[in-house]
């Protein structure tokens, strides 16, 4: 869930180094890939370099859901919700309810922190998953920062698209709870939709593409993600065994169904597999704020929905918490295994 840096060190096709060397001298520069560009790399770094895809892009474009939040037809929305969180695990929103002002400033927000200079962009720098801000992500609820805690560039922008966007989470949760025949108020009763996490992606212009990727395919590990690209584009989802580009919507969101979200639904809803190719235009920038307390001290567990089992159709996965399912994606790494295999029955 948390992205420190915007290029993804998976397993190179170069073996004949000392990987780890490099990837720890990475580490200790505190600079992120931006700081590479900003030195003048003419090459991805080796550290960078991904086996090559074996699964193709689809040939052509599918439509993708484009939702009306604001539409007065309650039923057909929740029908649509269920039905792109079904079959694809990803649908978009517009009339969110979020001004165009407060969007356009975001982006412009994650760009200026990325921009600062490197000095003042270290003290951001960690790998520490344990804390509550960082290079750049920051985790704005339950328990939000205070606000000195935050870039300085950046923080009242963050402030209110994260209050924006939590209210606009309660709005999807309660429609997601209808879609799945339950009472509205359900998955906010299970407090799905108390935690908040903001992670500001900035991808510089890639000098070879082909060779490796902005993130690499995994699933998000919360309930539910709430993305916010620019008109540079790179999403992209799986979808019967094909890559297909989720381009850029002026105005609207992204929402994609997680890990927890999936299982609590006992797979009536989906994860949806997606990644992010590099581009050399750049730099693109994205905003994911995550519904997740992952970092909460909340020992509450979470296993599929009564309401949703039967004998017909049984739990198909074990019961946890936030944290330790959290805690497992982190250690697990983007290596392209589900991670929801860890929890099947």
């Amino acid at each position: 869930m948390i992205i420190i840096t915007n290029m993804t060190t998976t397993t190179s096709t170069i073996t004949s180094y000392d990987r780890v060397t490099e990837l720890k001298a990475f580490d200790q520069a505190k600079t992120g890939v931006q700081g590479l560009v900003d030195a003048g790399i003419q090459h991805v770094p080796r550290i960078f370099i991904n086996q090559p895809e074996t699964i193709p892009k689809a040939p052509t474009s599918i439509e993708l859901p484009l939702i009306d939040l604001g539409s007065t037809d309650r039923a057909s929305t929740v029908e649509k919700i269920r039905e792109a969180s079904k079959n694809l695990g990803l649908f978009q929103v517009v009339n969110h309810g979020i001004p165009l002002s407060v969007i356009d400033e975001t982006l412009k927000g994650v760009r200026r922190f990325h921009e600062q200079d490197v000095e003042t962009k270290k003290r951001f720098y960690t790998r520490d998953a344990s804390n509550t801000v960082g290079h750049f992500f920051s985790v704005m609820a339950p328990l939000p920062p205070k606000a000195e805690e935050l870039p300085e560039v950046c923080r009242d922008i963050q402030i209110a698209y994260s209050n924006h966007v939590l209210k606009l989470g309660g709005l999807l949760f309660r429609l997601i709870s209808e879609a799945l025949g339950l009472e509205p108020n359900h998955s906010g009763d299970m407090d799905c939709d108390k935690g908040l996490t903001f992670v500001g992606h900035c991808y510089p212009a890639c000098p070879q593409p082909d060779l490796t990727m902005g993130a690499t395919k995994h699933t998000d590990d919360g309930f539910l993600t709430v993305l916010l690209q620019d008109d540079i584009g790179g999403l992209q989802i799986l979808h019967q065994n094909q890559w297909v580009d989720v381009p850029p919507n002026p105005g609207a969101l992204v929402i994609n169904i997680g890990d927890l979200l999936q299982m609590i639904s006992n797979d009536k809803l989906k994860s949806v597999e997606h990644r992010v190719v590099a581009n050399e235009k750049g730099p693109r920038v994205s905003v994911g704020c995550f519904f997740t307390t992952a970092l909460a001290a909340s020992t509450k567990v979470y296993g599929p929905i009564k309401e949703l089992v039967s004998d017909e159709n049984p739990p198909r996965y074990k019961e946890t918490t936030v944290h330790e399912y959290a805690q497992y994606s982190v250690s697990k790494g983007l290596d392209g295994v589900p991670r929801l295999l860890h929890l099947k029955i």
